[in-house]
Order: C-alpha cells, then structure tokens, then sequence
C-alpha cells in the first residue's frame, strides 16, 4: 500500500477529488491511503496563524517553520517529505513512476509567498506542476497524487494501457476513436477497422510520432526508440 500524508490549511478541498473515480477505488481496494493534516492544528499562535511577514521586507507572506515541522514530526513516518513549489522540478511521468514505488509520501502545500527556507533542510524533493504560479500547493499535490496512484499496481483494471499512454517512450499518445463509425460525415480511419494489427500498430506510431513532433519536438530528442521521426 502506498500512504499519502498531506498536509495542508484547506483540507476539505481535497474531499471532492479523493473520493472519486480511480483514486476512490485505490483506496477501497487498499492500495492507497490518503491522510489528511490540517497545518492550524499544528501552529502554537493561539489564532492558529501559520505565516508571519518576512524577514528583509517585501510583499506578501511566509509559512512558518514551525508548524510544518511539528505536522511531519508528529506523522513519525520514515517517508518521501516532497514540497509542492513554483521552484521545484516539474513533475513529469518519470518521476511519477518513481514516486509510485515508495510506501509513503509526506505531501506539503505551500501557500503565501513561499515557506521559510529552513523548511527545506527536511526537505527530500521540491516539485513543481508547470512554469506558473498557483494560489496554493493543494492543486498540484491533488495533480501528482492523482498521477502516482494511477501508476501503482493493480489501480487500473487494465495495465497495458499503461504503457500505451501519451510519455511513455517519450512520444505522445495517438488518436483514439469509438463507435460510431461514421459521426456527422466523419469517418473513423479505414486502417482501424481493418482487423490487420501489424498495419494498426503502424499507424498509430506513426501518428504518435506526428503529433509529438507537432506539439512536443523537445520529447523527440530524448525518443529512445529506433525509429525515424516524421
């Protein structure tokens, strides 16, 4: 079982996501475990206040340190501390494999301007969803809990679509289509309804490799695979 610990000042927004679809059926199949922490009933300030105005001047507000380090102190779990933040690295699907072989994640939200960088010192990894800024880190911890649990074994009903998805072998996925076979004159390609899977699996590298060159050239050099590029 693999064991979120998140820890958060609005866990409520995470009732709406953690309990539905694929990630409700990890928990009740007890392959994930998601905990919540409130960050307030951490603070000593008799307010529960977790931030303070920052040392230097300048706009905006800290998390404290405190708080932060008595919530993963009292989780007393010898798991991956990762904060969610702008400066991290960006979560990508290698790293999401990664993660989705750990046994627990201590997930911290950042908020305000940032966290005291003392925070960082039980930091094991800062990351990032994407070259913007968030209110908060309650999106992106949703976002990689969301991808890592989908990667854990027996998660989803059908684990060879695993290895057919958009990043794996650095390409993006191909287009997909369904029933019926003709839409508003839109025809669905002959070759898939062909019945020949050596001339399907063709084109849909082919198209994989055409839509990732389109869209994502920069995957293309990192592409593994001894095949020519469109």
């Amino acid at each position: 079982m693999l064991q979120f610990y998140i820890i958060t000042i609005f866990p409520k927004v995470f009732e709406p996501i953690l309990n539905e679809s694929i990630i409700k059926r990890a928990q009740e199949k007890g392959l994930v475990k998601i905990n919540l922490y409130n960050l307030r009933d951490f603070s000593l300030d008799k307010h529960k206040k977790v931030d303070d105005r920052p040392f230097g001047g300048g706009p905006g507000m800290v998390m404290k340190p405190e708080p932060i380090f008595r919530a993963v102190e009292h989780i007393k779990h010898r798991a991956k501390i990762i904060l969610l933040s702008p400066r991290g690295e960006k979560l990508n699907q290698k790293i999401a494999k990664e993660l989705s072989k750990e046994r627990q994640l201590i997930l911290i939200c950042g908020h305000y301007e940032g966290v005291d960088e003392r925070v960082k010192k039980i930091i094991d990894r800062e990351i990032s969803i994407g070259d913007y800024v968030l209110t908060g880190g309650e999106i992106p911890a949703m976002v990689l809990v969301d991808a890592v649990t989908r990667l854990v074994p027996g998660v989803l009903g059908d684990e060879d679509s695993l290895s057919q998805e958009s990043f794996e072998e650095n390409l993006l996925e191909y287009p997909h289509y369904t029933r019926p076979a003709v839409f508003k004159g839109m025809k669905v390609p002959e070759v898939l309804i062909s019945g020949n899977h050596q001339r399907i699996a063709k084109w849909r590298q082919e198209k994989a490799l055409k839509h990732t060159k389109a869209k994502r050239p920069d995957l293309l050099k990192k592409n593994r695979l001894n095949i020519p590029t469109i």
